[in-house]
């Protein structure tokens, strides 16, 4: 059973995602989640499924290197093996990035590399006038939303939409993108070669 460690910052609903999944048959179990608002309802939601967390908030803990390295501990505390940002909002120190190196997934409502760097890609879609956009579940690195691509799902705009009702059914598909992801990974299903990143198909 995969044991994977969930940072969020918000409402988390990708979150609620994988807890559900993994009451299920999710071959993962979410054993730490770890938040920097302490009125985040996605703790909320991990105290639902018994879930410990980890809560750093900003206003307590003002440096990002110390709410970081709280977080870290903790992961480590509950031996994760796969980190998952679930809507977390802040960039990973470089002694996170190497302390899971390959092993940090996050999600992005768009299709990568297109409107990657940004918290408005839904907004950015739309004033670009696109008519497909999406979302992503890449490997983290350094280089903000530009890691290895694993998986995608495509969303058509439709006429009307703002950026409410767009970003809705992107995060449909958030939902069953990110529960893919961690399924393949927890079945030893993914596969990175250089900037490549692939899913093999289930057995």
């Amino acid at each position: 059973m995969l044991r994977v460690g969930v940072l969020v910052s918000g409402n988390g609903t990708n979150l609620q995602a994988l807890l559900d999944a993994s009451s299920r048959d999710l071959p993962a179990r979410v054993v730490v989640v770890a938040c920097n608002r302490s009125d985040a309802p996605a703790l909320k939601r991990a105290a639902a499924f018994n879930v410990p967390t980890c809560v750093v908030d900003r206003g307590a803990i003002p440096g990002r290197s110390q709410r970081q390295q709280h977080i870290l501990q903790a992961l480590q505390g509950e031996q994760v093996e796969l980190v998952v940002l679930a809507g977390y909002d802040e960039i990973l120190q470089p002694a996170f990035l190497t302390m899971y190196d390959g092993r940090i997934i996050n999600t992005h409502p768009s299709l990568l590399p297109a409107f990657g760097g940004s918290m408005r890609a839904v907004q950015q879609a739309l004033e670009y006038g696109v008519k497909v956009t999406g979302c992503t579940v890449h490997l983290v690195t350094s280089d903000v939303d530009a890691g290895p691509i694993l998986l995608q799902r495509c969303v058509e705009v439709q006429d009307g939409d703002n950026v409410a009702t767009l970003h809705a059914r992107i995060l449909a598909q958030e939902h069953l993108l990110l529960v893919e992801a961690v399924r393949a990974w927890a079945e030893g299903r993914i596969r990175v070669e250089g900037r490549r990143g692939r899913v093999l198909a289930s057995r």
